[in-house]
């Protein structure tokens, strides 16, 4: 029998390029280990062409931001009837659009954080929110674009007023929830290990903290009471399902038990293409559950379908 062909997309032209490259590499090097045979396609505006001219048996999506993450390079692989994994055509638009996904999460009874979207003006001249708050693009992933406005600011982030804005003129303004940042995957219809990250540094878990070795600690499972972390686990598979995700996804919660807290757990955002690489949060979840590498990246190959 020969060996199941397998397109890897990686790269494209999104903010996350980097990170897809490494997630595109990791995942090539497991398929091929594990007996595939793989070609590596880093996506640019010709992808329909190549992808018609190699016809794979499947596709595997290791893009990360806009066109590999919000429906259009799954609408391509529709048209080319070709078998792709992660999430279909709705579900990755949707999850990528965090207001939108936050309405129909909100509407599934999943608890979101207060939240507005404002044009990018309307907030630099004004809260919009009472501080502490946090101003997001609401269709970029890696943290690329956010600002975290203290509770003492006496104005907002003047940044967003600026000439050069790259992350269009609409932007998110979500209440901020304190307390301590969790995140669980999901595989098929089961929710992976809780795992919390605390960044090494002194700021958010930005970019830094998510792709530079040493830049976050993941406390694996996280050190939570038995229902709050079934209470997790139960709202990220829910929220899969509300936003009919497919294959793997990560569902990322902040959870405020400070002794002074509020005691509230929100869903920030649901991640339709989690990362791959080394530093990578699903791939880690999945080793505590005996899922090595490899074998999680075949399984998410033999979940690849049309019509998803």
């Amino acid at each position: 029998m020969m060996a199941k062909h397998v397109a890897v997309l990686m790269g494209g032209w999104s903010s996350e390029r980097p990170v897809s490259l490494n997630s595109g590499k990791a995942c090539a090097d497991a398929l091929e280990s594990k007996g595939y045979r793989v070609s590596r396609i880093d996506v640019d505006r010709s992808i329909a062409q190549v992808l018609e001219d190699i016809r794979p048996d499947v596709c595997f999506n290791a893009l990360h931001g806009p066109y590999g993450e919000d429906g259009v390079i799954q609408g391509i692989l529709e048209v080319l009837d070709i078998p792709y994994t992660h999430s279909g055509v709705l579900a990755s638009a949707l999850a990528m659009n965090k207001p939108k996904a936050k309405a129909v999460m909100k509407a599934a009874g999943i608890p979101v954080a207060e939240h507005k979207l404002v044009n990018r003006f309307e907030a630099v001249n004004e809260h919009v929110l009472e501080p502490p708050y946090v101003v997001k693009p609401p269709a970029e992933g890696s943290s690329f674009g956010v600002l975290i406005v203290p509770a003492d600011s006496a104005r907002p982030p003047q940044e967003l007023g600026k000439p050069v804005w790259p992350y269009g003129d609409l932007v998110m303004v979500e209440k901020y929830v304190a307390g301590r940042e969790l995140t669980c995957g999901v595989m098929g219809n089961r929710a992976l290990p809780i795992i919390e990250v605390l960044p090494t540094g002194d700021t958010f878990y930005d970019y830094d903290a998510k792709y530079r070795p040493g830049g976050s600690k993941h406390i694996l499972p996280a050190p939570l009471s038995p229902n709050i972390y079934q209470v997790v686990q139960t709202l990220a598979l829910e929220a899969h399902r509300a936003l009919g995700c497919r294959g793997v996804s990560r569902a990322d919660f902040r959870f405020d038990d400070r002794g002074d807290g509020t005691g509230q757990l929100v869903c920030l955002e649901v991640n339709t293409q989690p990362g791959m690489t080394a530093t990578s949060l699903v791939p880690e979840m999945a080793a505590h559950e005996g899922i090595s590498f490899g074998d999680l990246v075949s399984w998410i190959v033999e979940d690849a379908s049309i019509g998803r």
